[in-house]
């Protein structure tokens, strides 16, 4: 038997051409199950889309559930004494804060080293050099042999442990060391030093040394005189720090309900709830002129999560104080989304702060609408929640179509592969049919001659 080495040639028929028609018709049937894939993908992210909105929303509503968030309080300052910060300890009142003084730093300047500049020796042998403060020691300075007003002050800066600053002042006649404490307050005062007695013998000074004691605060708060060491005073009303910026002068410190801390977070869950619905719309919407569906149109479950916030908003608080998001200024419109009143939502939660907070977080007795919308939502995005579902069934039917679509194309290969064994073989005859029948021909010529 003849080999056939390409198709048609044995035959002389377009072999080749009918068996690319023929794999070109078996590979339509991977169209279908491509587009459900596909399909099913664009499902998978669409939900996704949804589940990351749906979160965003359950920050919102956690926040509104939680009590603390009503609980703020903050300050407001009139006045240039001073400025304030609250913590979580401190409590509404007014409080008439008038300052006397400033804390301040002490400090002590040496006298003036006549003729010698600040990088040249003015120290001969090893010394040391100590400072007198008013409240507790500091350790023994080494002053190395050699050294220049630059380096005592180096040496202080490095072995005073913090507490003393030391620089290099020059008056217009002459350099002096100036030593400056680090703390504020009377207590810090530096009151002395032996700078003069470490000095080589042929340093001539002049002038004197100029001390300056530090000061403690003096403040009046509703009446009460304070003392503070430092500009910042933490213990004259409690829960308030309390930083002294101007002497002779006062300022009103009212603490209060932190007001717009808790609009914020309402305005952050209004916003929030119109992002989610418009995600939702926008992943189930239906375009009639273009007959364009988008990936989530007539899902159950997106349809089912809208559902069950709008319920969630619509639904009533119990108890004897406010009982519906419109009455604290939030209105569910015809279209789904949520309205915001801030000079309603403002004017509530300035007089009447704990009948919000009740209505958001509830009682023993009864269920805070921020309770009501995070169970609708745990209903949507929780471990076993409707979106989690649907997510994990799509997921499911394409894990089956692309295992449906590797089997396919293997179906096709073979088929294929059978037409190319079937079409070599028809090759095959028919080239040795043509091969007999011109032999016989030949010899039927021949006959016919002898």
């Amino acid at each position: 038997m003849s080999s056939i080495t390409s198709l048609g040639v044995g035959s002389g028929l377009d072999l080749n051409g009918i068996l690319g028609q023929l794999q070109e018709a078996e590979q339509q049937k991977l169209e279908p199950i491509q587009d459900s894939i596909e399909t099913a993908e664009t499902e998978i992210t669409a939900y996704g889309k949804l589940k990351s909105a749906l979160s965003e929303l359950d920050s919102s509503v956690s926040q509104l559930s939680d009590a603390s968030t009503f609980e703020g309080l903050t300050s407001n300052v009139e006045g240039g004494a001073v400025s304030a910060v609250t913590s979580n300890d401190a409590q509404p009142g007014r409080y008439d804060v008038s300052v006397g003084n400033l804390a301040t730093a002490g400090s002590l300047v040496t006298e003036r080293i006549a003729d010698i500049a600040s990088d040249e020796s003015i120290v001969d042998g090893e010394q040391s050099l100590t400072f007198d403060v008013a409240d507790g020691t500091i350790d023994p300075i080494t002053i190395a042999d050699g050294s220049s007003l630059e380096d005592i002050r180096d040496a202080v800066n490095a072995q005073s442990g913090g507490a003393l600053n030391a620089s290099i002042i020059n008056d217009g006649e002459g350099n002096r060391l100036s030593v400056n404490a680090t703390e504020t307050g009377a207590d810090a005062s530096v009151l002395g030093t032996n700078f003069t007695d470490i000095l080589s013998g042929d340093v001539v000074l002049e002038d004197s040394e100029v001390q300056q004691d530090g000061q403690d605060a003096q403040l009046n708060v509703n009446g009460v005189d304070i003392s503070s060491s430092t500009n910042q005073v933490e213990d004259a009303i409690q829960g308030v720090t309390l930083n002294l910026n101007e002497a002779n002068a006062s300022s009103v410190v009212t603490v209060e309900q932190d007001v717009e801390s808790i609009t914020d977070s309402v305005a952050g869950f209004v916003e929030n709830f119109n992002n989610t619905r418009g995600t939702v719309d926008e992943l189930t919407a239906f375009d009639p002129e273009t007959e364009q569906a988008a990936a989530l149109s007539g899902d159950s479950a997106a349809r089912s999560v809208e559902s069950a916030l709008r319920s969630a908003v619509s639904n009533s608080v119990g108890g004897d104080g406010f009982n519906a998001l419109s009455e604290i200024g939030v209105s569910l419109q015809v279209d789904g989304t949520l309205s915001l009143d801030e000079d309603k939502l403002n004017d509530v939660v300035t007089n009447q702060p704990e009948a919000v907070s009740e209505f958001f977080t509830g009682s023993d007795s009864v269920m805070g609408m921020g309770e009501q919308l995070s169970n609708a939502l745990d209903r949507a995005i929780g471990p076993s929640g409707r979106l989690d579902g649907a997510i994990d069934a799509t997921e499911s039917r394409a894990s089956s179509l692309n295992d449906r679509l590797v089997t396919t194309e293997e179906r096709i290969t073979q088929t294929i592969d059978r037409y190319r064994t079937e079409f070599t073989q028809l090759d095959t005859m028919m080239s040795e049919m043509n091969q007999t029948g011109a032999y016989l021909s030949q010899q039927l010529a021949g006959m016919q001659q002898g």
